[in-house]
């Protein structure tokens, strides 16, 4: 009689699941750090969003106005480098304000004016 020898040994199946377990353990770290940073851009870009409608609301009424968004990130302090900004262009000046990563709370976007009519946009 025949015997049939189709098939993978032990040895072989035990190397591709030790390949396999080294593989998630290096793409495990890189898929948190890529998470992190997606939550980090989710902020800014929320602060940004919540600097236009500010400015929209000064630009229709004149009046001052704050917006606050919630914080996203789980990670305590800025992950990309050079740290991220708000670029803002207030009484003909371009400037860039930046400010503190937050883990928990949220950030508030606040817009004031003095009484020389100055106007002054903070991020806390």
């Amino acid at each position: 009689m025949k015997k049939n020898n189709k098939g993978f040994t032990l040895a072989e199946l035990l190397i591709v699941v030790a390949i396999i377990a080294v593989l998630v353990a290096i793409a495990i770290p890189v898929f948190t750090n890529q998470l992190e940073k997606s939550r980090e851009a989710t902020d800014l870009a929320n602060v940004r969003s919540a600097y236009a409608e500010v400015m929209t609301q000064y630009l229709e009424d004149g009046s001052a106005a704050s917006m606050t968004v919630t914080a996203q990130q789980k990670v305590e302090g800025w992950q990309t480098s050079p740290q991220p900004g708000l670029t803002t262009q207030i009484n003909g000046s371009e400037s860039t304000l930046t400010f503190s990563a937050k883990t928990t709370g949220s950030y508030t976007v606040a817009l004031t004016v003095d009484a020389s009519g100055a106007v002054t946009v903070s991020v806390s």
